[in-house]
């Protein structure tokens, strides 16, 4: 059977793949994408997506239970978890469909099954109807990433669940215990622990959401503990012993192990990425711990071949990914002015209660960058659409470059940050100074005037506290 050729071959059809699909599409290239199980990917289908639907469920939850605050009667509030599943699997269904629409729309011819490279330049894809071969100059790998599971902490589905698991619990937890507390950890002890599960949190590093500013990490652990969540840092699970109804875990910390028994356990350690199985080694691609090395182009030094988002490396984000796709379509189309994607530049959202959202460094990655630091912070409880909200708790950290003004990175915690962070995104993508930001007129009565007088405060201007 003779091979279709194509211009673009792309391998995975996530956040990264399929936006590369369309963006090589557009510019007149014409593209096959290959997928072996989901269109959409992860991000769609297991991850970004149903999860925040699910934390929506828990956020109104949560406000029903708050109801008499705001002058409201709500009584014998409760939830079925199996229905807010079930509402969680529609949205992922819903856009899953809608990706299919825009591969057609594009002319994206879309081959389904798993895909292996003979050699450079050729894919085989083993699909239901057995082997398929395809031929392009240019092959984008976007073969995302999946849990990374630690010997002795693998997930068996009934007791032990990955974040698959947890999407679509087999059992309601009462007594939880989240193994991790980036992004995906916290928000899942999150909406468990607004469901009323009492929910630990252990996590090996001596803070936690460990890649967001220090003070931001101290504020959302005195959230959390508010809430009643027991959060264990420098501790580490040794080991879980399985039963039938229940998990004794063996959790070392201050150089002691202490034994607990929870029902459910979520593990949550971070990532590996899907570099197996595809004739990589074969092809000369390096490969360094499970992540495809490549250079800010995404170029991985074998010729015509990329590797975009999750496969190339941290930060672990849709939108890195989907900004790479684009950015490596036009590489391949010959567009001038090919911007590369920089990690910091990039936000990074928590969807937990509250929210947390960061842009570029912290102040303790500032200083140790050599930068001569000016730094502003802004609580929710001086704000009056916080406190009309009935959320005032929160705040807002922004750190200056004290020399040339530049906006070097702003934290966020509390109610909406992952809608307002964008605005720092764009001042900073603009090289925005502080005069900048001090003149820009924000309207109020809004959160994001909380944004306005971080930065009056690093510049000893701020008006309301």
């Amino acid at each position: 059977m003779a091979a279709k050729t194509f211009d673009v071959v792309v391998i995975g059809a996530g956040p990264g793949g399929y936006v590369a699909a369309i963006r090589a599409s557009q510019l007149g290239l014409k593209v096959a994408i290959v997928e072996r199980e989901h269109m959409g990917g992860i991000c769609l289908n297991w991850g970004c997506i149903p999860t925040k639907a699910m934390l929506r469920s828990s956020e109104v939850f949560h406000l029903m239970h708050r109801a008499k605050e705001f002058g409201l009667k709500a009584e014998g509030i409760g939830y079925d978890l199996d229905a807010v599943v079930k509402r969680s699997r529609g949205v992922a269904k819903q856009l899953n469909s809608g990706v299919g629409h825009l591969m057609k729309k594009n002319k994206v011819e879309v081959v389904m099954g798993a895909a292996t490279m003979p050699a450079k330049g050729k894919v085989a894809v083993k699909t239901d109807k057995g082997m398929e071969e395809l031929q392009a100059k240019s092959i984008i790998l976007a073969t995302g990433a999946r849990a990374r599971e630690l010997p002795g902490l693998e997930a068996d589905g009934e007791r032990v669940w990955t974040y698959k698991h947890a999407l679509q619990p087999p059992h309601m937890p009462k007594k939880l215990l989240v193994i991790g507390s980036g992004a995906i950890g916290i928000e899942f002890a999150s909406f468990y622990n607004t469901l009323g599960a009492e929910t630990t949190v252990v996590e090996v590093m001596d803070r936690i959401l460990p890649v967001e500013d220090a003070e931001i990490s101290a504020f959302a652990k005195k959230s959390f503990e508010k809430q009643g969540m027991k959060i264990m840092q420098k501790a580490v699970v040794k080991q879980l012993d399985r039963m039938k109804t229940k998990v004794t875990a063996h959790i070392e910390a201050n150089g002691k192990v202490e034994k607990q028994d929870f029902d459910t356990v979520i593990s949550a350690v971070g990532i590996v990425g899907n570099v197996e199985g595809l004739g990589l080694e074969a092809l000369g691609v390096k490969i360094d711990r499970t992540h495809v090395v490549t250079d800010e182009y995404c170029r991985t030094g074998v010729e015509g071949l990329y590797a975009i988002g999750d496969i190339a490396g941290a930060p672990w984000l849709a939108h890195k990914a989907s900004h790479e796709g684009v950015m490596v379509a036009e590489l391949i189309a010959g567009k001038n002015k090919v911007h590369p994607v920089k990690p910091e530049s990039i936000a990074g959202c928590t969807y937990c209660h509250p929210q947390v959202a960061s842009v570029g460094y912290s102040e303790a990655k500032a200083k140790e960058l050599g930068y001569d630091i000016r730094v502003g912070r802004f609580p929710f409880i001086g704000n009056g659409k916080a406190i009309a909200l009935g959320d005032p708790e929160g705040m807002v950290k922004t750190v200056f470059d004290a020399k040339t003004g530049e906006l070097l990175g702003a934290h966020m915690i509390g109610a909406e940050v992952t809608e307002m962070i964008q605005g720092y995104v764009v001042g900073r993508q603009l090289e925005t100074t502080e005069e900048d930001l001090m003149e820009t007129v924000f309207p109020h009565p809004t959160i994001s005037e909380a944004m306005h007088e971080a930065v009056l405060d690093a510049y000893d201007r701020v008006i309301h506290i």
